[in-house]
């Protein structure tokens, strides 16, 4: 089981390290315990999944210091702009489009171009983000589907050995986890609710906004534009994530002539295809989660017929990469 470790400016420092590293490290917030990683090392996020069992690549929450470590990462709103000022640091987060040249994994936000960011208020989490200096990455530090922790206890029965750390920061004083405010649309649409009310949102903005958290709920569950697949854009919400353009063949023994070929593993003996990315030559599927939306991306052109994509094995993070790919590729 991972070690409890009392907050003091030596246990801050050393935690902050482990960050810096590609560790991961459990600490409180107002909301509940995050299970924080490097967000901009996709190695150290593909942990993250691993650690909870997520079942899919769901976009993760980016916590920062303060405002201004969000201005190389989303591009900023108005209305955002008026709910930072007001809310944070508080217990909402807030979607925004992310920009060009954020350096936040892509396997973070699930291949998306927005992210989901906040500041969290809690002193130990505002000396934590300030000792690392980058930004984290925290979902709820339990194990995929379990209750979210309000106690470094629940973190350790939760998560044991897979966290690197254990920051004891006493119990959260919220115990719900933070509200999510898409920031991209029209009008802000709340997307999970949380710790701060909607009637605080609307006393900030001035205006009435609505709040689509059912998943069942029309103008939540929106379809991708190339009308392919549903699945979570940030915590409390479904919306389409990043799918190729062009057609996916999975299982692919050997890419066809004109096939871009996403291999898997050692392919020093597969033949063809007219571009070629490896997700992990030594097959390690942590590896392959991290590389995986980016190399998409990049193979995503038009100068190819369709992806071939080798077989992941479904043990581990390749049960996730797996699910993905057969959502990417419904057509």
């Amino acid at each position: 089981m991972a070690v409890i470790t009392p907050v003091d400016e030596a246990s801050i420092a050393r935690a902050a390290a482990m960050l810096r590293e590609g560790k991961l490290v459990a600490f409180p917030t107002e909301t509940v315990y995050g299970l924080g990683a490097d967000a901009a090392n996709g190695k150290a996020v593909a942990a993250i999944y691993e650690a909870k069992g997520r079942p899919s690549f769901n976009p993760l929450i980016i916590h920062v210091a303060d405002a201004r470590a969000l201005d190389d990462l989303v591009e900023w709103t108005d209305a955002a702009h008026l709910l930072a000022s007001s809310l944070w640091p508080g217990a909402i987060t807030l979607v925004l489009p992310r920009k060009t040249t954020s350096p936040i994994s892509l396997l973070a936000s699930a291949g998306l171009d927005t992210l989901a960011v906040r500041i969290p208020s809690h002193p130990v989490a505002q000396k934590l983000l300030r000792a690392a200096g980058i930004p984290i990455a925290a979902p709820s530090a339990n194990a995929s589907g379990k209750l979210s922790p309000t106690s470094p206890l629940h973190v350790a029965e939760s998560l044991g050995d897979k966290v690197d750390m254990i920051l004891a920061g006493g119990r959260s004083q919220i115990g719900v986890e933070s509200t999510v405010v898409n920031m991209t649309t029209a009008t802000p649409i709340i997307l999970r609710p949380g710790g701060v009310t909607q009637e605080q949102i609307e006393r900030v903005l001035g205006y009435k906004i609505d709040s689509h958290h059912d998943t069942s709920t029309p103008g939540l569950r929106q379809e991708a534009t190339d009308g392919k697949a549903y699945a979570p854009a940030s915590p409390g919400m479904l919306a389409s994530h990043y799918a190729p353009h062009l057609p996916l063949r999975l299982n692919a023994e050997q890419p066809n002539t004109n096939e871009a070929f996403l291999a898997f593993g050692p392919d020093s003996f597969i033949k063809g295809g007219a571009a070629r990315l490896n997700l992990s030559p030594n097959g390690d599927t942590g590896e392959a989660a991290a590389n995986l939306f980016a190399m998409l991306r990049e193979l995503d052109t038009p100068a190819h017929t369709g992806i071939a994509v080798a077989p992941i094995p479904d043990t581990g993070l390749g049960v996730a990469i797996n699910d993905r790919l057969r959502r990417a590729a419904v057509r």
